[in-house]
């Protein structure tokens, strides 16, 4: 069951990568959730909700809105995946080019919970300080 966990969600990374919202929508359950730290500078930027629920709204924002903010050179290196049973962690490093020009990495860690060979469930965790000054630039003091 590990290895077949583990192929379920290093296939879903490549449906991501491919913006394609119908392959995208394919690996989620119909009630899929996204789970986002609220306020994350991803959700703020682009105006949209930090937890995402059902296949639609997923594959829409892989496939539509991602794209608005991390414009060119998404690159995701990955670091670990450890898996037990249907829950599969994931952590990695994302660097892109952001739509303002500016460069972003960031390292996060994704949890995937899996539900007849689907992803149910993805609770994502990352440095959101981080994330905002790179989006936003630094705090004023």
């Amino acid at each position: 069951m590990s290895q077949r966990s583990r192929d379920i969600v290093q296939h879903a990374w490549k449906a991501f990568a491919s913006h394609d919202a119908d392959r995208i929508s394919a690996v989620f359950t119909e009630d899929a959730e996204w789970l986002a730290p609220a306020g994350n500078a991803t959700a703020v930027a682009l105006d949209c909700p930090s937890h995402m629920i059902g296949r639609e709204a997923i594959a829409r924002f892989l496939a539509e809105d991602f794209g608005r903010l991390f414009a060119r050179d998404v690159d995701v290196t990955f670091r670990g995946f450890h898996v037990d049973g249907d829950r599969v962690v994931v952590e990695e490093t994302m660097t892109a080019t952001l739509a303002n020009g500016n460069h972003y990495t960031n390292d996060y860690c994704l949890v995937f919970e899996l539900r007849d060979g689907l992803i149910h469930r993805v609770r994502e965790y990352m440095d959101t300080a981080r994330g905002h000054r790179l989006v936003f630039g630094p705090a004023e003091q």
